[in-house]
């Protein structure tokens, strides 16, 4: 009988304990910790950006802001408009090529935890073209996410101009109101349902590409028929996989605030000495200068996240093997992969 969503838990966690502490590689954990951070599967734990938003750190008052103030009026406007454009494209493209990263990682994730061992060079070379299928997919389900954000948004909002209630918004506060409680609505529930098509897509559609070449609506079609055919044990899968991902992101989320402290609070305060210090010497905002910040400060969050990433190894190993022992009992390719037979004795 297959796997419930309850029964896939215990083999995932004996999985990972076998695959991280028995025995203890520091250089597979290193990888793992890798993988997971490119592939995007800390969020799964509940250990991403999210968890410090609550997060002040704590701000110095006095000389630094007077040196901030001036030191930015002071600046070229057309400078500082062309770093800003200069940062967005930038981002804008390092966005693009992190995606296709990330794709390919999900690949080599999937394969370090089905095989119990992380090569992600070998895993690279082997795992392009599955990943730029899967990079495609990403592509268009953004886009597609995008679009339909819009028209939610765009189609009340046009509406409540074309009818003057932007005009004179005291008048209509009511129809204002009840039409954002509506969007509201509307947009909570395009955001959960694209999250659980992500989610399964990444879940349960990347193996089938993995195993068995093939693209990622052919997955979804076949994923679909599955699905239709045990909609309670899926169902489950998803409500069971939520309650876990909370489980662990309060765990991750106070030891990352407890990591935060220990990390950026130091680092802040090297950044306003470093402040004082330019002012003492008469430096101020320059491009050399703001590149110099930017430069640290992503230097900095890099390390950050890769100590997390350290941390949520665990994590990272966890819930692709739960997904994997859930779906391999459905799916006879990865349930081979999985179980391999013995080898046959060779004859005398």
């Amino acid at each position: 009988m297959p796997f419930s969503a309850v029964d896939a838990i215990s083999p995932a966690f004996e999985h990972t304990k076998r695959q991280l502490l028995q025995p203890f590689r520091f250089g597979q954990w290193t990888r793992l910790a890798v993988v997971g951070l490119l592939a995007g599967e800390l969020s799964s734990g509940g250990c991403n950006a999210r968890n410090m938003r609550n997060f002040n750190i704590p701000q110095h008052t006095g000389t630094t802001q007077h040196f901030l103030a001036p030191g930015l009026a002071g600046a070229d406007a057309m400078l500082l408009a062309g770093l800003i454009a200069l940062l967005v494209v930038a981002g804008f493209v390092l966005g693009i090529v992190l995606m296709y990263v990330s794709s390919v990682m999900r690949f080599i994730l999937f394969d370090s935890v089905l095989a119990k061992e992380c090569h992600i060079r070998q895993g690279w070379d082997r795992r392009q073209w599955p990943g730029w299928r899967y990079f495609i997919w990403k592509v268009l389900y953004a886009l597609a996410l995008l679009s339909a954000t819009i028209v939610l948004v765009g189609i009340p909002a046009g509406f409540a101009f074309a009818a003057g209630w932007l005009n004179e918004p005291k008048q209509h506060v009511v129809p204002l109101v009840l039409t954002g409680i509506v969007v509201f609505f509307a947009l909570a529930i395009l955001f959960i349902g694209t999250a659980v098509i992500y989610v399964l897509t990444k879940d349960f559609v990347v193996p089938q590409m993995a195993l068995e070449d093939i693209g990622t609506m052919e997955g979804w079609r076949r994923l679909w028929a599955m699905m239709k055919a045990e909609k309670g044990s899926y169902a489950g899968y998803v409500l069971m996989k939520i309650v876990l991902a909370i489980g662990v992101a309060i765990i991750l989320g106070i030891v990352s605030f407890i990591f935060a402290l220990i990390i950026l609070i130091p680092a802040a305060g090297l950044a306003a000495g470093a402040v004082l210090a330019g002012k003492a010497t008469g430096l101020g905002w320059t491009a050399s200068t703001i590149t110099l910040a930017v430069v640290e400060g992503c230097m900095l969050l890099a390390v950050f996240l890769y100590v997390m990433a350290l941390i949520s190894v665990p994590a990272i190993v966890f819930f692709p093997a739960y997904s994997i022992y859930f779906f391999a009992a459905r799916y006879p390719a990865l349930s081979a992969a999985l179980y391999p037979a013995p080898p046959v004795p060779a004859a005398p």
